[in-house]
């Protein structure tokens, strides 16, 4: 396919993307303006709290000055003030990087994937860009420079993910750019290009069982405080319309929601609000925002919470046993030969799921209203710390006992290879 055809359809999806983001926002708010407001509101709110939404979602920063009757009835010290609002919505995030993979998958498929990544995100940033000055008001505006940088970084991230997964589907990919990358990766030794990539296999599968299985924790605490959460929806008396408006938003912030619960699996929790703490070891809370999904709160503390650590260990000690003993030899699988070569393997497996789950960490909290709502969210060092350590000693112990049970003079050994590259 011509590079020209294949920029314009990047292009395209890109475009259509953005619009179906900003349009999940939108259409919920217009409904709230024709039925809870009765069309007498000036439309151009919703448009621009749409826009604030969307760019939010993508971890654009927004200024919020709330007028004096809206602060006096939060009644929170600081609500008059100038305040940020930094929790990224990652649910916005997560259907721009899905829409980025697809465009990166067909693009290198055509056999041009930085053209349709560079389309893509020249789209992402001028969608960004142009929402923050149409949305800026007294109200709440963004910086335009971070509206045009975060969503193109967002949307390159799933482009590259598509590329690349493209690539190792089908290995004869006349791609120019995935070609470039593999002809630089092919003039490194080969054993230490197959040890890192057995780390990232290991260190990366980790991080996202532990996020698959906060996410069935989520399902279940959901379906155990339906009731709770049911009742909150009443309290708040939002009726039909603003309902829809609501779970459009917690729908959004349930991804957040799932990073915070592998937080709380790991020990080191998160926080709803300064000075607040839930976690395996505790939970501390005061005052928490009307959201009715937060009614999933567990109360108290588990007994033997600690006894969750486990589950990053085993992850990480099945990851290792499973690259360790694979029986594929297209796939470089390491047959630990040389002692130090688990070691080194666990070690960058570590490091991977430490970057992975300290940055969902941060990314996930911020600052999401006035006063005490400054910190929401996992501490990212402490849930990086966590996660390298537990996976760490999981993949080591795994490493090793991989190395133990099979051992035959006929296998190859990367490690040796390794070694021997390491040596020259």
């Amino acid at each position: 396919m011509r590079r020209t055809t294949i920029a314009l359809l990047a292009a395209l999806e890109a475009s259509v993307a953005a619009l179906i983001g900003l349009g999940i926002v939108l259409m919920p708010l217009l409904l709230l303006w024709a039925v809870h407001f009765g069309l007498a509101v000036d439309a151009a709110v919703f448009l621009r709290a749409a826009a604030d939404v969307w760019l939010l979602g993508h971890g654009v920063d927004l200024m919020v000055q709330l007028d004096p009757v809206t602060a006096g009835r939060i009644a929170v010290p600081g609500a008059g003030d100038p305040f940020p609002i930094t929790i990224a919505l990652l649910g916005f995030a997560l259907l721009t990087v899905a829409s980025g993979r697809r465009i990166g998958r067909r693009s290198a498929a055509g056999g041009h994937s930085f053209t349709g990544g560079i389309a893509a995100v020249v789209v992402y940033a001028a969608a960004g860009a142009g929402l923050a000055l149409v949305a800026a008001a007294d109200a709440a505006h963004a910086d335009p420079w971070q509206a045009s940088l975060l969503p193109a970084g967002i949307v390159a991230l799933g482009v590259v993910i598509g590329a690349v997964g493209e690539v190792l589907r089908t290995p004869g990919s006349a791609d120019a750019a995935t070609g470039l990358v593999r002809r630089a990766f092919a003039a490194l030794p080969a054993g230490l290009v197959a040890g890192a990539r057995a780390a990232v296999r290991i260190g990366a599968g980790a991080a996202f069982g532990v996020l698959a299985v906060a996410g069935v924790l989520v399902a279940v605490l959901i379906a155990l405080d339906y009731a709770t959460i049911a009742g909150l929806y009443q309290a708040l008396g939002a009726g039909i319309d603003g309902g829809i408006a609501l779970t459009v938003a917690e729908l959004a912030l349930l991804p957040n929601v799932v990073i915070w619960a592998a937080a709380w699996l790991l020990g080191p929790g998160f926080a709803i609000g300064t000075g607040s703490l839930v976690s395996t070891g505790g939970t501390l809370l005061g005052p928490v925002p009307g959201v009715p999904l937060l009614g999933a709160l567990p109360a108290d503390a588990p007994a033997l919470g600690a006894l969750w650590l486990i589950v990053p260990v085993l992850l990480g000690f099945a990851g290792a046993w499973a690259v360790s003993t694979g029986d594929d030899p297209d796939r470089d699988v390491p047959r630990a030969a040389g002692w130090w070569a688990p070691l080194a393997v666990a070690a960058g497996a570590a490091a991977t799921s430490a970057l992975v789950l300290g940055l969902l960490a941060w990314w996930s909290g911020g600052a999401a209203g006035p006063g005490r709502l400054a910190e929401v969210g996992p501490a990212p060092l402490a849930v990086a710390g966590v996660a390298a350590v537990t996976v760490g000693i999981g993949a080591l112990v795994g490493g090793y006992a991989a190395r133990l049970r099979r051992r035959t003079p006929d296998e190859p050994e990367w490690a040796d290879s390794m070694a021997a590259s390491l040596d020259r």
